[in-house]
C-alpha cells in the first residue's frame, strides 16, 4: 500500500505513537472539526491533536460535545467524531450516543481509558465504557494496541455509514495511546458499503399494488434523507399522485407548500392527515420504522390498509407492523427502479375525498397573529427568514408547535431529537450544524426547561462566534408534563413548576452572547427581527402563558383517531 500525499511526514518505517497515529486516520478521512473535552486519560489524543489540520471545538460538558457532533452528522450526511476522556467524560457521553442510535446518526466516539494494567482495579475514573455502550451503538471497541487503530478506525466510519447509519464507540486505554509502533503505509479511508441488492420483481410487485389501490398514502421518514433520495421521492409520488404523510423525522422531504404534502402524522399530527390515513387503501412506508408516536395504537393504524414497507434494515421489517409486501434495501435505490419503470396514474377521486377532509378538519394554528403565543412566534420568525436558515429544537411544547407549523420546504433543514427525546439536545445540535454549514443562519426554538439542561453550551456558541439564534417559549414551567398531567392526571400539577426562574437574558449576556427579552421590549417585533438577522449568537426570551396546550394529541397507547382537539378545532 503506497503513502498517501497527504500525510507529507509519514514515511516507511516512520514511529508513530497511538494517538499520533490516531489523529493522522482521522485527517486521512477527511475530518474537519472535533468536539470535546480533554482529561487524564485521553490526554496523549489531545497533545497530538494540537499538531493537526483538524480544529477542536471545546465543550462545555461531553454530552454537548456529542450533540454538536450530532448536529454536524445530522445536516451533512457525513460520520462525526467527538472525544471525552474516561469515566465520568464518557457516561457523560452515552446520552448524546444512545440519541444518534434511536436517530440512525453516523457518530463516532472516542474515549480515553485507564491504562490496560490497571483495568478492573476500580483505578481512578475508570468505568467499563465498551459495556455501557454495548447497547447502544452499532458496533464498539477496546483498542488493545496502537496497530489495531490501522484497522479500527477505517472500520468505524465504514459501520457508521454503511446501511442504516448509526453511532460506533472507540475505547483506547492510556497506554495504548502512548505506544510507539512502525508505521510504513496508512490504510484507505473507511467508506459507505454496497447496499444490499433486491429484485426488481419486488419493485414491479410493489408498483402493481399501487396500481391496483383506490386509496393509497405514502409515508416517508428520515431514511429517505439519509439515502439522498428526497428528489426521487417527488418524483415517484408526482407521477403517482400519491397524497404523502411525514413522519417527525421525515419532515421537509416534501416541501410543506407542495400540493401533496399532508404533512405530520401521529400524536400532535393535524386532524385530517390522522383522518386520510383511516380511510386509505394501502400505505406505503419508505424508510420508516412504525414508530409509537406516529401509528399511535398499533392494532388501530391504517385499519383498512395493506402495508408495504421499504428499509435497509431487516430488523425493522415486520417489527411493529406486518407488511404484505416487503423490500430491504437502500430506499434510494428501490425508488430509481421504480421511477424507470412506473406508468403516471392520475387519483382525481381520491385527491377530491383528501381535499374534502382536509376542508373539514383543519389543522387550526390559534393565536398565530399574536407574538406572544406559540403559533405567533413561530409564525412571526418564519415570516422574517427564507428557506436558507436551518432550524433545530429542544425537546417539549416547542418541539411539537415548530413541528406542525413551520415551513420546511428542504430536507436536512430541520433537526430535532426524534427517538429518544432528550431535553438538552437543541443549543448543542444548532452549534454542529452552524460549524458545518457556516453559511446558514441557525434558529434553535427551545423552552425554558429544555434549555437549563445544556446552558453551558451557550458559552461554547459565543466562543465560536456562530450565528445561532435561540429563542426560548418561556412558560416557566415543563410545559408537555403539565400538559400531560392536566390532561390526564386529574390536573394534579406536580414538580413541573420552576419556583426560581432564571433571567436568561442576563445569563445569555454573562456567556458573552447578545441577548433580548421581548416581554420588555417597546416594539417586540422589531426587536425579533433585528435579533434574528443581525449575524452572530443570540438569545431571544419569549415569554408565553403556561396554560398553552399542543393539540390536537393523541393519547400515549390511543389510536390515532381518538385524538384530543382542545381549542385547536
Amino acid at each position: 500500500m503506497t503513502i498517501s500525499a497527504i500525510e507529507p511526514d509519514l514515511h516507511p518505517q516512520h514511529q508513530l505513537s497511538g494517538s499520533q497515529l490516531l489523529i493522522k486516520l482521522l485527517e486521512r478521512q477527511g475530518v474537519t472539526h472535533i468536539t470535546g473535552i480533554p482529561g487524564g486519560a485521553n490526554l496523549p489524543m489531545y497533545d497530538a491533536l494540537s499538531r493537526s489540520s483538524i480544529k477542536h471545538v471545546l465543550a462545555r460538558h461531553e454530552q454537548g460535545a456529542g450533540f454538536i457532533a450530532q448536529g454536524m452528522a445530522r445536516v451533512s450526511g457525513e460520520a462525526q467524531v467527538c472525544f471525552a476522556s474516561s469515566g465520568p467524560g464518557a457516561s457523560n457521553l452515552i446520552t448524546a450516543v444512545a440519541d444518534a442510535k434511536m436517530d440512525s446518526i453516523p457518530l463516532i466516539a472516542i474515549t480515553g481509558q485507564v491504562p490496560q494494567a490497571m483495568i478492573g482495579t476500580d483505578a481512578f475514573q475508570e468505568i467499563d465504557t465498551f459495556g455501557l455502550m454495548l447497547p447502544i451503538t452499532k458496533h464498539n471497541w477496546m483498542v488493545r494496541s496502537a496497530g489495531e487503530l490501522l484497522q479500527v478506525v477505517p472500520q468505524a466510519f465504514q459501520i457508521a455509514l454503511s446501511g442504516r447509519p448509526g453511532p460506533v464507540s472507540i475505547d483506547i486505554p492510556k497506554d495504548v495511546q502512548k505506544q510507539l509502533i512502525e508505521v510504513e503505509s496508512l490504510p484507505e479511508p473507511g467508506a459507505r458499503e454496497a447496499n444490499p441488492a433486491f429484485e426488481k420483481q419486488l419493485v414491479e410487485s410493489m408498483l402493481g399494488k399501487i396500481k391496483n389501490s383506490q386509496r393509497p398514502i405514502l409515508m416517508v421518514g428520515g431514511g429517505i434523507v439519509y439515502a439522498h433520495a428526497c428528489q426521487a421521492l417527488i418524483d415517484f409520488a408526482e407521477q403517482l399522485d400519491l397524497p404523502t404523510v411525514q413522519t417527525f423525522m421525515g419532515l421537509g422531504i416534501l416541501p410543506s407548500r407542495h400540493p401533496l404534502s399532508l404533512g405530520m402524522l401521529g400524536m400532535h399530527g393535524a386532524p385530517y392527515t390522522n383522518l386520510v390515513l383511516e380511510e386509505c387503501d394501502l400505505v406505503i412506508g419508505l424508510g420508516v420504522r412504525f414508530d409509537d408516536r406516529a401509528t399511535g395504537k398499533v392494532a388501530a393504524f391504517c385499519p383498512k390498509a395493506e402495508i408495504i414497507h421499504v428499509d435497509i434494515d431487516d430488523s425493522e421489517i415486520g417489527k411493529i407492523m406486518y407488511p404484505a409486501l416487503s423490500i430491504r434495501a437502500d430506499v434510494g435505490e428501490v425508488l430509481e427502479m421504480a421511477n424507470a419503470m412506473l406508468e403516471a396514474s392520475p387519483r382525481p377521486i381520491w385527491r377530491e375525498r383528501v381535499e374534502q377532509l382536509k376542508q373539514s378538519y383543519p389543522l387550526i394554528l390559534n393565536g398565530q397573529d399574536d407574538l406572544f403565543r406559540p403559533y405567533g412566534a413561530i409564525k412571526a420568525v418564519a415570516s422574517l427568514l427564507d428557506d436558507s436558515v436551518n432550524i433545530t429544537t429542544d425537546v417539549g411544547q416547542h418541539q411539537m408547535w415548530v413541528a406542525q407549523a413551520y415551513p420546511f420546504n428542504r430536507p436536512r433543514q430541520w433537526v430535532s431529537s426524534g427517538g429518544l427525546g432528550t431535553m438538552g439536545f437543541g443549543l448543542p445540535a444548532a452549534i454542529g450544524m452552524a460549524l458545518a454549514q457556516p453559511e446558514r443562519k441557525v434558529i434553535c426554538f427551545s423552552g425554558d426547561g429544555s434549555l437549563m439542561m445544556n446552558i453551558q453550551e451557550l458559552a461554547t456558541a459565543a466562543e465560536q462566534g456562530l450565528d445561532i439564534k435561540i429563542i426560548i417559549l418561556n412558560n416557566r414551567h415543563l410545559g408537555l408534563v403539565r400538559q400531560q398531567q392536566t390532561l390526564f392526571y386529574d390536573k394534579n400539577l406536580s414538580a413541573v413548576k420552576f419556583q426560581q426562574n432564571v433571567d436568561f437574558v442576563l445569563t445569555a449576556r454573562a456567556m458573552g452572547l447578545k441577548a433580548v427579552d421581548l416581554g420588555a421590549s417597546d416594539n417586540p417585533l422589531e426587536a425579533l427581527e433585528s435579533a434574528l438577522l443581525e449575524h452572530g449568537p443570540w438569545v431571544i426570551n419569549l415569554p408565553i402563558s403556561e396554560t398553552e396546550m399542543v393539540f390536537p394529541m393523541v393519547a400515549p397507547g390511543s389510536a390515532n383517531r381518538d385524538m384530543i382537539y382542545g381549542d385547536s378545532a
